[in-house]
């Protein structure tokens, strides 16, 4: 109802459609849908949860957020799961459809799974130094520099569909490059402008989605971020930035310097093939586990290699 494609309907109801792009933070009355993620915080808070806010986003047909505070890794886990089982039980109740695909329309911002990542010893965010860029230490930038090192490996279990890189593309503030920023959106890596206190340091990897396994999406970002801790990974001298600029103002013989993220799941799952010890570490993942999983995936993207997009029909059906 909220869709911009419904401008037509002005006149006919009670509401008005969101313009394209202007969905964020929109507020009561064109915000329809406040009761509703009202009423999931309400569930949320019954099981124990707590939530920062909840608001609209920038996407115009009912794309909302709600983020929630800190925790330590497992238990975000298990909230993702939780709070994804409450949200399309609640939306149901109320006649709607919940859905977390990562694009699920061509034209329209997606929809992502940031994930905040702190890391604390002796009750300190050791994440923090006043003297470092953005208030980063050292440690922090060599967990950011392993996390950009294996992002593409990553992409196997953090972007784990055929749809999902269909949201890594430019102009919807979603990530396309490895790169970390203070405050910009189309980093692969962003520290927050408003959280560079001792307590609140932390920083944001953004190329995540709601596709993926949270039991195995989070210990990898985190194995990825020891070994760069372990193995020093500076991510200014293997390119990772920081970049506080729109990127793609930069020359273009700069602007190829970049890595990027990979453009589809196969190179991804690639990717994963050829850089995987880094998750072996410890026991966390198994060769076994990872085997399976690329196998598992691969038989996935076969089986769209099989199928015709409709799109085909309209380019190729009258040739």
């Amino acid at each position: 109802e909220e869709g911009y494609w419904n401008t037509e309907s002005i006149g006919e109801s009670d509401y008005l459609p969101i313009d394209k792009d202007k969905g964020y933070h929109r507020a009561l009355p064109l915000d329809r849908y406040f009761e509703v993620r009202e009423s999931i915080v309400a569930h949320m808070k019954l099981l124990g949860m707590e939530f920062k806010y909840h608001h609209h986003e920038v996407g115009a047909p009912s794309q909302h957020e709600i983020e929630v505070p800190l925790t330590e890794m497992f238990k975000a886990a298990e909230d993702c799961v939780l709070i994804k089982y409450i949200v399309k039980n609640v939306a149901a109740e109320n006649g709607l459809f919940a859905t977390f695909m990562p694009k699920p329309l061509p034209n329209d911002s997606g929809s992502g799974l940031h994930c905040h990542i702190q890391l604390r010893k002796n009750n300190k965010n050791i994440f923090y130094s006043k003297t470092g860029y953005g208030n980063l230490s050292k440690e922090a930038l060599y967990f950011i520099g392993g996390i950009l090192y294996h992002c593409p490996a990553l992409c196997a279990f953090t972007n784990p569909s055929v749809n999902s890189f269909k949201r890594l593309v430019p102009g919807f503030e979603a990530p396309t490059n490895l790169f970390f920023s203070i405050g910009n959106r189309s980093a692969a890596i962003r520290i927050p402008k408003y959280s560079i206190s001792e307590g609140q340091l932390r920083f944001e990897f953004r190329t995540p989605d709601a596709t993926c396994n949270p039991f195995f999406a989070f210990p990898a970002v985190i194995m990825a971020g020891i070994d760069g801790i372990r193995k020093k990974v500076d991510p200014t001298e293997n390119g990772f930035g920081p970049f506080d600029m729109n990127i793609f103002d930069l020359p273009e013989k700069e602007l190829k310097k970049i890595k990027s993220i990979p453009k589809n799941f196969e190179e991804a799952l690639i990717a994963l093939e050829k850089d995987f010890g880094f998750l072996l570490e410890g026991g966390v993942f198994s060769e076994n586990l990872i085997d399976a999983w690329i196998t598992t995936k691969s038989k996935e993207i076969s089986a769209f290699r099989k199928s015709i997009d409709p799109l085909e029909y309209k380019f190729y059906f009258n040739c």
